[in-house]
């Protein structure tokens, strides 16, 4: 298995993890249950973060010499992805059903700790970074395009004063 395919199990993994321990704290909503509920959707969302993050990095490393758009690197838009690694958000639908599923806290007053489900998103967009800038396939950089002024050429970083 290659680290591309590593990547995409991690991702199902953790979303099928995110889904149990948020389906038990939804149907149990026991303070035990809410507190796994909440722990888990807090690692995962700081899991994505920092794949987030990395992945943000790699792609402003790789942006010098291939065009790489915002949609390809998160969404899996475009050309650059295989249509086997687009998959949808699986995390945004946990997140809505289960905290739907109980919107007021167990003393009755809205709100409650399901909503921090919706944190969770975050690791698939992190991980679609990640597996995108690693091993997408994106078209070269254009060379710099040059405005011509009264003055003379102005290259893409040349002085403009």
């Amino acid at each position: 298995m290659h680290d591309g395919e590593r990547i995409i199990r991690a991702d199902l993994i953790l979303t099928a993890i995110f889904g149990v321990t948020a389906a038990y704290a939804a149907i149990d909503f026991s303070t035990a249950a809410q507190w796994v509920g909440a722990v888990t959707a807090m690692t995962l969302f700081t899991i994505g973060v920092f794949a987030f993050l990395w992945s943000y990095w790699l792609a402003v490393q790789r942006s010098r010499v291939d065009e790489i758009s915002v949609s390809q690197l998160y969404l899996l838009l475009g050309p650059a992805i295989p249509k086997r690694v687009r998959r949808t958000l699986a995390q945004a639908a946990i997140a809505t059903i289960t905290t739907f599923a109980r919107p007021d806290g167990p003393d009755g007053n809205p709100g409650s700790s399901l909503a921090v489900g919706f944190l969770v998103p975050m690791l698939g967009f992190g991980l679609n970074g990640l597996w995108a800038v690693t091993h997408g396939t994106f078209a070269p950089r254009s060379e710099a395009v040059k405005v011509t002024t009264s003055t003379g050429e102005i290259g893409q970083n040349a002085d403009h004063g």
